[in-house]
């Protein structure tokens, strides 16, 4: 038992004993808790380790990382000591999103990192860096406002729509108002089939989210494991796979991905496959009785793969690749003296840890082991591709096109 609860006590009782936890509930597969009423219903009779077994979730890795969270938020800094009420007086605005996983422990180490060198930086920094989940929409409204003064300083976030959209980011990048370096990287990511560093220094990829296959062996029938991407196009998994389509940047990766190796014909295969959509730690958790209840293969980030409990799940990193749905970041070129120590720090081997450890999302930084072994490659669209397409307009036509190929 660790110092804040058992796992054996009801979940009311550990929130009730530790309010900041339900950030953490909602964010890490209890998402029906933002409704009041099943809340109350749910959490005063259930026990977290009886409800954690029921949605299939590893009970250890759970109460690991709320223990760590509770932690966290126990040792929290005051934010008001850098924050800047009004940012238009600060000098260097951050802002963006970052996968719920490690969100909180990277804050934590962004907020000792500005405690411990605020003499040093001798400039107000605002930031805001949100979870993922909650979308881009509240930077979006600013990007599409055409003004570079109302853009932040560094933007951070996953997913190709943002950056690549000309309509977004894509009119102030093809201007040269950003510029981003970084130097050797991760020899995961920079090998003889893969190299994810920009040749034009506009972006920095910090880390990626990795998508891998989730089996219910118990729903092969007969068939075998699929193993690569081809596999789950073909006319055998008709009907039987989860896309994520709930998680916007990870779907997007994905037919961008699977639309430059098969063209459109891949999207109609990749429709075919279908079978419903499901949130990640949904498709962990997916149990029923027959076929039309169960997909046979879901497609998740790799992070969701630690909460598999039990022989009827197995996850299977593709033969050809995980397709990546990369975290980027950008920096205003006319601030890039000031901008510097911050992008420094968010590629930091610490940094590194937090993404590769704390969250099972690969860093770039060379000096960290992100724990893969040779054969888990990813798949990597390309910086040609993505410079030599209006990536936004694509987009739009493949989530339409792929929805009308679901009606048909």
């Amino acid at each position: 038992m660790n110092k804040y609860f058992s796992i054996d006590d009801k979940i009311f009782d550990i929130i009730q004993s530790n309010p900041k936890s339900m950030n953490f509930f909602i964010a890490n597969g209890f998402e029906q808790f933002n409704d009041k009423k099943i809340f109350e219903k749910m959490s005063k009779n259930v026990s977290l380790s009886m409800a954690l077994k029921l949605k299939k979730m590893n009970v250890e890795l759970f109460e690991e990382r709320l223990v760590s969270y509770l932690d966290n938020q126990m040792n929290n800094i005051d934010l008001d000591l850098f924050k800047v009420k009004n940012k238009k007086k600060a000098d260097v605005n951050i802002e963006g999103v970052l996968p719920c996983p490690i969100r909180i422990p990277l804050l934590e180490k962004f907020e000792l990192w500005l405690k411990e060198n605020r003499i040093e930086l001798d400039y107000s920094i605002d930031y805001e860096l949100k979870s993922a989940n909650l979308g881009l929409d509240w930077i979006k409204e600013q990007v599409k406002s055409g003004d570079i003064d109302k853009v932040p300083d560094i933007l951070m976030s996953a997913g190709f729509d943002l950056f690549f959209d000309r309509e977004l980011m894509g009119q102030y990048l093809d201007k040269g108002l950003f510029e981003s370096q970084v130097g050797e990287i991760n020899s995961d990511f920079c090998n003889e089939y893969i190299d994810i560093r920009d040749p034009q220094n506009k972006y920095i990829i910090t880390g990626v989210v990795p998508a891998v296959f989730l089996v219910n062996t118990k729903e092969l029938r007969g068939r075998k494991v699929p193993k690569t991407w081809d596999d789950i196009l073909s006319p055998e998994f008709e009907d039987s796979v989860a896309v994520p389509m709930g998680d916007l940047d990870l779907f997007n990766a994905l037919v961008v991905s699977i639309y430059k190796e098969y063209g459109m014909d891949g999207i109609k295969r990749l429709a075919r496959s279908y079978m419903k959509n499901l949130h990640p730690a949904e498709m962990v958790k997916a149990k029923g009785k027959s076929k039309s209840q169960n997909p046979v293969v879901s497609i998740i980030p790799y992070f969701f793969t630690q909460m598999i409990q039990g022989e009827e799940q197995i996850a299977i990193w593709p033969e050809d690749g995980a397709v990546i749905s990369p975290i980027f970041m950008i920096a205003k070129k006319d601030k890039k003296e000031k901008t510097r120590p911050v992008i420094d720090f968010f590629m930091s081997s610490e940094i590194g840890e937090v993404f590769s450890a704390n969250g099972k999302f690969p860093s770039t930084n060379k000096n960290v082991d992100n724990k893969l072994s040779e054969d888990k490659k990813f798949k990597w669209v390309g910086w040609d591709f993505i410079y030599n397409t209006d990536i936004g307009s694509l987009l739009r036509e493949l989530e339409h096109n792929f929805n009308e190929y679901i009606l048909k």
